[in-house]
């Protein structure tokens, strides 16, 4: 199976790209991705997240094909 993961804001800069693709075989979650494509970094805190345009939570499953989003909290003024 193969989903597409992006990252935005700061995060892309801290994971130095914009995107991923990756493939797997077991179920996972939003937080498993993270860490699947970010071997020895930690989540950031209060990261967030979203699976095909739409928030999730990081226990969210995904599925074939899926698009996961990450960025850092949004501040505003």
């Amino acid at each position: 199976m193969s989903i597409k993961v992006r990252y935005f804001a700061s995060l892309k800069e801290k994971v130095a790209r914009s995107e991923d693709t990756l493939t797997y075989s077991n179920p996972m979650t939003v937080y498993d991705v993270w860490h699947y494509a970010n071997v020895g970094t930690e989540i950031p805190e209060n990261i967030l997240a979203a699976v095909n345009m739409d928030y999730a939570s990081l226990d969210f499953v995904i599925v074939d094909g899926d698009e996961v989003a990450f960025f850092p909290p949004v501040t505003g003024g």
